[in-house]
């Protein structure tokens, strides 16, 4: 928090956590998760991210004590805790929902946790009083929920789950149920928060954007299973698979079969014909089915031969979005071809349904399990 004396080294404060074979069935029969191995760093800020489902929640409730693990063993700070209740785990919770109790006041909601904990009358209201400071709403003690706006009772809601000091914090979907302006502002407030803290924090959402703008890591789950866990910059620059492809940020697909495999790179025999030389990141071997993955910023409309790769495309579509212009292509066998071109005066100025050329790198392009295009 702002004050010193409530300040932490980043190597002193948080917990680890770690996930060592879990697996969760609530029928007997269906994995909801499948053996969940997962280790998370002291002061780490990482997110589970997927789709409704992916068994990111779950994991979650798993670790607050809110679900017993069907298989495996939960650790925190070294110790076992499949069998400790959650109230005795230490763990900070954030929700959706909030959760605060309407008929209390904003200081007696932040009170609450401490009162519970035994803490002193003249504690309680100093650490209150750093609380409604570190979320700046300093003058919003006396309030009661009902009286605050939707983003200054997520506000609280943060605030009470850290006042209490805990090493873990668990976040469910916090910024749901904001608009967007205020759900972005709130991703950096609470990035900033766990920066100066140095508390764990562990995240879940399925919303892409809010995971690559907060985390450290990233954890990618589909099916029970997490896919790939990576910073940011690497989930998005470099996917494993053709499901974090998708999932993450924007992208083009192109289906055919590897024709060649040379080093670090293949050769794509396309389903239409063409041949292209992408990155071999995941693929069977000559013969094989691939999925072939790439950014639409990563895509340059008339190219010069030095990227290698050139290909025909139709314009079907002219987006202007201001800084760059949107434009939706038909390019062998995909309807939906995205590339973004920069909004500059002398770009050469396309017209829909004529015919250019696109083109990108090799090493922009990656070969990665089959899946089906649409």
């Amino acid at each position: 928090m702002a004050t010193s004396n409530h300040d932490v080294a980043a190597d002193e404060a948080g917990a680890t956590v770690k996930f060592e074979n879990v697996q969760k069935s609530y029928d007997g029969e269906t994995l909801v998760v499948k053996d969940l191995n997962l280790d998370i760093a002291r002061g780490e800020f990482i997110t589970m991210l997927g789709p409704s489902g992916s068994g990111k929640t779950t994991s979650l409730m798993m670790l607050a004590g809110f679900e017993p693990a069907t298989h495996g063993e939960i650790y925190l700070d070294g110790a076992p805790i499949n069998n400790v209740p959650p109230h005795k785990r230490g763990i900070g919770m954030v929700f959706q929902n909030y959760a605060l109790f309407p008929h209390m006041t904003v200081a007696e909601n932040l009170a609450y946790p401490l009162k519970v904990r035994g803490k002193s009358r003249s504690e309680i209201d100093e650490r209150v009083r750093r609380a409604l400071a570190m979320v700046e709403l300093p003058e919003f003690g006396a309030r009661r929920p009902a009286q605050l706006s939707g983003g200054q009772q997520q506000r609280v809601a943060v605030a009470r789950a850290l006042v209490f000091e805990p090493n873990l914090v668990l976040m469910d979907e916090p910024l749901g149920a904001l608009d967007k302006q205020l759900r972005e502002q709130m991703q950096f407030e609470i990035k900033h928060i766990h920066e100066n803290l140095g508390v764990t924090v562990v995240y879940v959402t399925h919303d892409q954007t809010e995971a690559l703008t907060m985390s450290d890591r990233v954890a990618v789950f589909n099916d029970g299973v997490i896919q790939q866990l990576s910073t940011p910059e690497d989930l998005y620059e470099h996917p494993m698979n053709s499901f974090v492809a998708q999932f993450i940020g924007e992208n083009n697909k192109l289906s055919g079969k590897v024709s060649e495999i040379d080093g670090d790179e293949c050769v794509v025999h396309l389903d239409t014909g063409e041949t292209v030389r992408a990155a071999a990141i995941n693929v069977d071997g000559v013969g094989a089915r691939t999925t072939l993955s790439l950014r639409p910023e990563r895509v340059e409309i008339q190219p010069g031969p030095e990227l290698g790769n050139s290909l025909e495309a139709r314009v079907r579509e002219m987006i202007f979005l201001g800084d760059h212009i949107r434009v939706r292509l038909a390019v062998a066998g995909n309807e939906e071809f995205i590339v973004k071109v920069p909004n500059k005066h002398d770009e050469h100025e396309l017209k829909e349904g004529e015919t250019t050329t696109v083109g990108w790198h090799a090493s922009d392009c990656r070969a990665l399990d089959p899946i089906e295009v649409a």
